[in-house]
């Protein structure tokens, strides 16, 4: 097993509680960016209810719920709204229903807006999954055709993990049924999102590591149909042959990025932006939560990134915000990204325990 240098550790240690450098970051001209909620320790993926309350799980044993009830610029309150939970990081809304994916299955918890004090019991959904912790926890959301979308990672960094059961997107139906697997060949995507127009899903994915400072790339993926291999542990980006196993299969036998991203950025939550605050040109880019190297010298990520789509292809994937990473250390780690009804961007960051809220304008 390699050995991190003891730099590289304080990345990761945690920033609750001080106060943060907001001023230091930098975005486009007009764009602003404050926190909707802080208190919010190790805040991952985010999930929005109809009434405003903002679901954010973590990769602990907490999920917290952020009530808003009149759409202002910050929440309501911070709630601890479950505990005990095993790396609740994916929450997902649906029908009312709060839906919690720990590392080996996923818990919904009925009619959740009107007990956010006093939570119902959980159902099971499903217990189908693997247990394993090495890329065990979950992103999950709905997607339009009604069925709950669940990352699989690999069970660790390069292997021929069972193909049926891991390195997979799966999705079923609401009450745990018809479970299949949609896209294979996916290492660990932390983040996905279904284009507005076309209801294709594109998604990130985290490349291995330990091929160098600058390989493999992470990567924006579409899968427009079930059923699509998309490389690992094959091949990695483009056209990166693994050097253990890319001699069993050629790149060409699988479907490549849309686009590749840097290298270890350690790309996770990603939102095709809907809203209308943003001017016309950030209007339909997928936004991107890209949380950081933790094995790169230098480190690398640790900002947003945005993505422009135009006639099904990534014309262009550019630095939105950036400035958590001062040298070797960062104060704060994006996750995920949620648009809210008014149009403004929340970005979760479960390193300095907080949720912004980036809005244009006054």
């Amino acid at each position: 097993m390699k050995t991190l240098p003891t730099l590289l550790l304080l990345v990761c240690l945690p920033a609750y509680g001080r106060d943060l450098p907001l001023d230091t970051l930098k975005l486009p001209a007009g764009f602003r960016i404050a926190i909707y909620a802080d208190a919010v320790p190790g805040a991952r993926s985010m999930a929005l209810a109809p009434d405003g309350t903002l679901f954010v799980g973590t990769r602990g044993d907490t999920v917290y719920a952020l009530p808003n009830r009149t759409g202002g610029p910050r929440a309501d309150a911070v709630l601890t709204l479950l505990q005990g939970l095993n790396t609740p990081n994916g929450v997902a809304f649906h029908d009312g229903a709060l839906y919690v994916a720990e590392i080996g299955r996923i818990l919904r918890y009925d009619q959740i807006s009107a007990r956010l004090r006093n939570p119902p019991k959980p159902v099971v959904v499903s217990d189908a999954f693997p247990r394993d912790a090495h890329h065990g926890w979950k992103f999950i959301r709905f997607g339009p055709d009604g069925r709950l979308y669940v990352s699989v990672g690999a069970p660790c960094n390069i292997c021929e993990p069972d193909p049926a059961r891991y390195a997979a997107i799966f999705r079923l139906k609401p009450d745990g049924s018809a479970l299949e697997q949609y896209a294979r060949g996916v290492r660990n995507t932390v983040g996905f999102d279904w284009h507005p127009q076309t209801g294709e899903l594109w998604f990130t994915d985290n490349g291995r590591d330990w091929l160098g400072n600058d390989a493999p790339p992470d990567e924006l993926n579409r899968a427009p149909r079930a059923g699509l291999h998309f490389g690992y542990p094959y091949c990695h980006g483009n056209a990166i042959a693994d050097s253990e196993y890319g001699d069993k299969r050629a790149c060409a036998e699988f479907t490549p990025p849309m686009r590749e991203l840097g290298a270890h950025v350690a790309a996770l939550g990603m939102r095709f932006y809907s809203g209308t605050m943003f001017p016309e040109p950030w209007r339909g880019r997928v936004f991107i939560a890209e949380h950081g190297s933790w094995n790169r010298i230098p480190p690398s990520g640790y900002r947003l990134t945005t993505a422009r789509i135009e006639g099904g292809r990534v014309t262009a994937y550019e630095v939105f915000a950036e400035g958590w990473l001062k040298g070797i250390a960062a104060w704060g780690r994006p996750v995920d990204v949620q648009v809210m009804p008014d149009g403004a961007l929340l970005v979760s960051d479960d390193k300095a325990g907080v949720i912004y809220r980036i809005s244009y304008g006054k």
